[in-house]
Order: C-alpha cells, then structure tokens, then sequence
C-alpha cells in the first residue's frame, strides 16, 4: 500500500519528489521469454549510484501486464528507500491500468504518472477529467498529472492539457505534480498553471534544457521523467548545485553536456513527430552506453540504425562524459547480465 495516506499525499510530495526523476526500462532473457531479474536488479542500483532520486517502470517495453507488476516489485526490493519507483499507467484498457496500479501500488510504488490507452479518443475536458480522476481513485497513488502532443489532446486544448482541466484536477487530493511538455514551444502552459494551482502541483519540465531558468523563477523541485541517464550523473549533479545556490558550477555542467542534449533532441525528431511514441530502444542503447545492461525489447519496438548509434555516443565522447563506446552492437543487445 501507499506510505502515505490519501489526503496527506500532496503534503508527502512536497517533502519527499525532489531532485531529478528518470526512467528504468525492463530487461529480458535474450530469448526475449522472460524478464530478466538480474539485469534489473543493476539498473536499479545504476539509477541510485547516478544519484537520481526516483525513476519511472516504463510499461511500454512489450512486458504483459503479470510481467510488468513483477517487475515493479523487483524494482521496488532493489529500490528500497533511497529510490521513489514511479508506476507508469500505460496499458490498452482502463480496466487493466486500474487493476495493474493497485498491484504495482501494493508491490511498493510511490506514485503514478499517468497515461492514457493508445486507442481511446477522449473528446472532452469532462472525458479527460473523469478518466483521470477514476485512476487515480482506483489506484491510490500520489499522481503526476501528464501534458504532452503524443496524446493528440491538441484538438480538446492546444496546450495537450488545458489550464483549466488541470486546475480543476489539481483539486484531488492524489495530484500531486504536473509533468507539463505541452503546447509546443511555448511556456504558457507553465505559467497558467502555476497561476491556477501552483499551490497545490509540483509543476515540472522534463526537458532539461529549461531547467535553469525554471529552478531560478520558480523553484522546480522535482523533474522528471525522462531518460536522463544518457547523460551519465551529470543531470542531478546540475540540479542539486542550481537548488544550494552554486550556479557558477550548475552551469559549467551545465554546459558541458550540451553536444550531447541537443544531439538527443536531433535523435528523438527523426522518429517522434510521426510515430507519436517513444524509441526505448535507443533509451535502451543511451543507457548502456553509461554502465546500464543494455538489452532486446520485444515487438512492437523501432530499430536501432548504426548510424543512430554512433552519433548518440560520439556525443557523450565529445562532451567527456564517456571515454570510448563500452561493446560491439552484438554486446548491446546481449546485456551486461545475459540470461
């Protein structure tokens, strides 16, 4: 069960979603039949030696429902106390998201981000809002409301998420934070909600290259979730330094990484616009090339180009985050713990 109680949930997030978040993605046996404990068991321990101070159980990695609650509860016996496992609501009916966010709640999880089924199409705020309010009843769990265009919410509100069904949302007692990416390249969405309900959201920014000026104007505690550890522990060093004041050193790293951030983007715009879903994959490849075990996903799943593959880490090598690449392409798919 949760650690907190339902009406206490915002005042736990308060205290205890700070620094950075990022994504633990599941491993399978090489014959792709089970999950891989193993391997796992080192992302986690990956995620914590990194310093990230919670990571999210991405579902959208071919595991099927009983595989992704045991895989939770791996997450969460490796996690102990020094890392926050965020359950991931992404399953095909409401039904299953219900039922798999009450086991993965129970296995340990701290809170929730929330998603929604590939082929519902809400066409309302009312819609939007119902769905969100049932999830987070049914499953309890202190929850990071989600904006962003994969949703194809555009058409309801240019901003993914309208302000205002988001301040109407921020009213339930398990909202607790707002992981805002939409409405394109604008911060409008950022600043209406922090002017509607601020008080009562964490608002967050996963995109890292606006952390900066959001730490400096309105003190972002908590960001989250994205694949951070492409960047090696250079992400919660920068974030730590920008929240004790040491903006000089924030920024160097800051800057340091760059290459390597606008490289990502380039990356992620090559599949993202079309394909409205996210390459784990190359998420995959991006941590493994900073310690991760690596690993095949199952279908549906995009492929990893050479080509891909080397400007990724001739990235991190030129920005000095790593010294060479770690294997072969054949090394990457077998794991750091084959099985």
């Amino acid at each position: 069960m949760p650690i907190y109680h339902r009406d206490d949930a915002k005042s736990w997030a308060k205290e205890n979603m700070r620094g950075v978040a990022n994504v633990l993605q599941p491993t399978f046996s090489n014959d792709l039949k089970q999950i891989n404990e193993a391997a796992i068991r080192h992302d986690v321990r990956m995620c914590k030696k990194l310093g990230f101070t919670g990571t999210l159980a991405v579902s959208e990695c071919g595991t099927t429902p009983e595989e992704y609650i045991r895989f939770v509860e791996i997450a969460c016996d490796e996690a102990g106390a020094d890392l926050q496992i965020i359950f991931h609501a992404s399953f095909d009916t409401i039904e299953e998201t219900g039922r798999v966010g009450k086991a993965c709640a129970d296995a340990g999880a701290s809170s929730m981000l929330l998603s929604y089924p590939p082929t519902w199409y809400p066409n309302s705020d009312d819609e939007l809002y119902d769905y969100n309010v049932r999830i987070m009843d049914e499953t309890g769990l202190a929850t990071v409301l989600f904006g962003v265009h994969l949703w194809n919410f555009g058409r309801i509100h240019p901003a993914e998420m309208s302000p205002n069904l988001v301040a109407r949302l921020a009213d339930h007692p398990l909202a607790v934070a707002y992981k805002c990416e939409g409405g394109g390249n604008t911060n409008a969405p950022h600043l209406q909600t922090l002017q509607m309900c601020g008080d009562k959201l964490l608002v967050s920014d996963p995109r890292d290259g606006n952390a900066p000026g959001h730490v400096a104007w309105f003190g972002m505690q908590w960001m989250g979730t994205s694949c951070f550890q492409y960047f090696g522990d250079n992400v919660p060093k920068y974030f730590k330094l920008m929240h004790e004041g040491k903006w000089d050193e924030a920024m160097e790293i800051f800057w340091k990484i760059h290459h390597a951030r606008t490289t990502r983007t380039a990356v992620t715009q090559t599949y993202m616009p079309g394909a409205h879903f996210i390459h784990r994959q190359s998420w995959k490849y991006m941590e493994w090339l900073n310690g991760f075990n690596g690993g095949r996903l199952r279908l549906p799943t995009m492929r990893l180009t050479d080509a891909t593959c080397k400007r990724l880490s001739d990235a991190l090598i030129k920005c000095g985050i790593i010294d060479e690449v770690p294997g072969t392409m054949n090394d990457f798919y077998n794991g750091r713990h084959p099985m």
